[in-house]
């Protein structure tokens, strides 16, 4: 991002409102580096913890809502376009990278004023919370990878099409309709950038190194990652700090296709709680696949 937006010319693509809102949570815009950030904010009591919200690869936060909604009342929830996606602006002449995008959150954050945060992501704002956690390591409470993107699981783009076109058959019929203006708004050009830079970060390596309770949530029905054997098997190589939970039958958009149980296992997550299935709902299981050695070990609620 440029630091000066006074010697800067920026793309504004404008503030748009549509008729209808996407969502129970307020809409809002901010200003950022001199660019225009549309955002959803919850309204909460001041003490309230405060969890921030980054989607994927070509998307707008507008498809993490149906998990950002159902955490709204006990969390200060905060759910941006980061910049050149959704509704918000694009920088001019700059192309945008993981750390790009993790210093326009920590930029976003300034702007509301928010010292520290828990980060949920889906995808490739994964890697982008990993790369927050590196350079902003004081500003993060805990951090949340739902169906983390990126490496060479996913190279080359062929290939990572192919996994794209898998997953969509896999998805609700009604993330298409959230999904497809949004990949029509970012465009090609910067759809071969951004998969450049996601592919190169280094994501794996970033996320054993983090020092934060980590959580990462997976679906077995997911084409974008390895199997959750394999996941768990390079986890277990080290000492970290990662919880690895897998949601039976789930794809790779958690947050829009099972908000019920997201949600239940952030919660769990969030107060150390122990892993288990959401109470009375039969519909997926949860399974509990790793604990790192540096995990915080569940603790019994008490009654």
């Amino acid at each position: 991002m440029v630091k000066n937006p006074e010697k800067a010319s920026y793309q504004h693509r404008g503030r748009m409102h549509p008729r209808r809102p996407a969502s129970t949570l307020a809409e809002r815009w901010t200003m950022v580096d001199g660019v225009d950030i549309f955002y959803r904010e919850s309204v909460n009591p001041p003490d309230a913890r405060v969890i921030t919200h980054l989607h994927g690869f070509g998307l707008s936060g507008r498809y993490l809502l149906p998990t950002a909604e159902l955490l709204a009342d006990e969390f200060h929830t905060l759910v941006p376009d980061l910049p050149g996606f959704g509704r918000s602006a694009k920088p001019r002449n700059v192309a945008l990278d993981i750390p790009d995008l993790a210093h326009a959150a920590a930029r976003f954050l300034d702007a509301k004023d928010i010292a520290k945060t828990s980060l949920v992501g889906n995808s490739m704002g994964c890697p982008v919370i990993v790369e927050f956690a590196r350079r902003y390591p004081e500003r993060i409470d805990r951090a949340v990878l739902v169906s983390p993107a990126g490496g060479l699981h996913n190279q080359p783009l062929r290939r990572a099409v192919g996994q794209l076109a898998r997953d969509g058959g896999r998805e609700p019929r009604k993330m298409v309709g959230v999904a497809t203006p949004d990949y029509l708004r970012f465009g090609v050009p910067s759809t071969f950038k951004m998969f450049r830079a996601l592919t190169q970060y280094p994501s794996l390596q970033r996320l054993l190194e983090l020092k934060v309770p980590t959580l990462v949530v997976l679906g077995t029905r997911d084409p974008l990652l390895p199997g959750p054997a394999r996941i768990k098997e390079i986890a277990a190589q080290d000492e970290n700090h990662v919880l690895i939970v897998v949601l039976d039958g789930a794809a790779h958009a958690i947050n829009f296709s099972h908000p019920a149980e997201l949600a239940h296992v952030i919660r769990l997550f969030m107060d150390d709680r122990p892993i288990v299935d959401v109470p009375g709902s039969p519909r997926t299981r949860i399974i509990e696949l790793h604990r790192g050695a540096n995990h915080p070990e569940a603790r019994e609620e008490k009654s």
